[in-house]
């Protein structure tokens, strides 16, 4: 962790600071569900003393009839909610237990649930700041925390298994900040999966920050080059900046090998040609109709590897190509070179990589 150690909770004011939530046993956000969704420090459970509805409620009336009516309103609403959450959740824990409670500024709500843990007996303590204090905390240190550490980035054209890679790096003990794990996409117009959407864009930066919190900077951190964002999410621009500065291994793959890789990553959508059709359209405006024409007729006729092969030439490559020199110009640059993308060949990559790295030889082409 990249914070000071904590000084003992302060247990008479029944409140904490963010440097001591380690000293907790749950940290219990009472947000909304929504406000939950949106970001919240990792490791938190959900139990809003209001539902979204009752929220927006409890505000209607504070803004169109008093503040006082809309406190009415809400303190019946909380102590309902507080009541059934005690109930169902917290009857279980013995009297050691030692919550730090959550709310939008560390005011009513975590107020009012901290009040009535810290009646039956336990040391609950209420999050000073609440949430939007933490909120800033992660935006100054994306400020900062990137150049704490020495990254190295997997690059290469569609299809060359850096995903992959990074997995089996991580698997090997090696520090890997999965952007588009985080990001949930792939990064480029078929990159959204298909049963899972991307987070909002604060939950994505406090995934960023918690990884980078947890990495030793001893030790190099290896990352995807990628554009400034992965579907509809942005990079942290300090982070991003860190990037165009890292060491590059460049994935030297021949084309057949990529599209022999690409047809297994992307099987759902050979099974789900619809799919694959709604989401090629978006090239609509770059390669016009009567190429996805083409394409749509080798969809129906189950020629994925030759689409594969057309997109890699017509799209992907030269979109690579342009993305690459915009973002990273030249940057310093070990290819990896390989005949194959199977798994034996990916695990030889991450070894080879994960080793140069480590001791960080000349820049030059390994053969694999």
């Amino acid at each position: 962790m990249t914070e000071h150690a904590a000084a003992p909770v302060r247990r008479k004011s029944g409140s904490a600071s963010l440097a001591q939530r380690a000293q907790f046993a749950s940290l219990i956000d009472v947000r909304s569900p929504a406000e939950f969704a949106d970001d919240h420090i990792p490791g938190a459970i959900s139990c809003p003393v209001l539902s979204d509805a009752e929220r927006a409620e409890v505000g209607t009336l504070y803004k169109q009839v008093s503040p006082f009516a809309a406190k009415k309103l809400g303190a019946a609403y909380i102590s309902r909610n507080i009541g059934e959450h005690l109930q169902a959740r917290f009857l279980h824990q013995d009297k050691n237990w030692r919550p730090l409670i959550i709310c939008w500024r560390g005011g009513l709500r975590s107020g009012a649930m901290t009040t009535v843990l810290r009646s039956v007996g336990w040391d609950a303590c209420q999050l000073e700041g609440g949430y939007k204090g933490f909120r800033q905390h992660v935006l100054n240190e994306l400020d900062t925390l990137p150049g704490r550490f020495r990254l190295h980035l997997l690059d290469g054209p569609t299809g060359s298994a850096k995903s992959r890679i990074l997995q089996e790096i991580a698997a090997r003990g090696g520090q890997v900040l999965d952007l588009e794990g985080l990001a949930c996409h792939k990064g480029s117009v078929l990159g959204r999966l298909p049963t899972q959407p991307q987070p909002a864009q604060k939950w994505f930066e406090t995934q960023i920050w918690h990884q980078l919190s947890q990495f030793d900077p001893a030790a190099p951190v290896f990352i995807e080059a990628e554009s400034r964002k992965i579907g509809l999410l942005r990079l942290p621009a300090a982070l991003f900046a860190q990037m165009q500065s890292a060491h590059s291994y460049r994935i030297d793959a021949p084309a057949s090998a990529r599209i022999a890789y690409l047809l297994r990553d992307y099987a759902y959508f050979t099974q789900t040609p619809q799919a694959l059709k709604d989401a090629l359209a978006g090239l609509h405006h770059l390669l016009g109709q009567e190429c996805l024409d083409t394409w749509y007729a080798q969809i129906d006729q189950g020629r994925f590897a030759e689409l594969t092969a057309e997109l890699l030439a017509r799209h992907y490559d030269p979109l690579y190509r342009r993305a690459r020199l915009r973002d990273y110009g030249e940057p310093a640059i070990t290819t990896m070179m390989s005949a194959q993308l199977e798994d034996t060949d990916i695990t030889r990559l991450a070894h080879d990589i994960l080793q140069h790295a480590t001791s960080f030889s000349p820049y030059g082409a390994l053969h694999v």
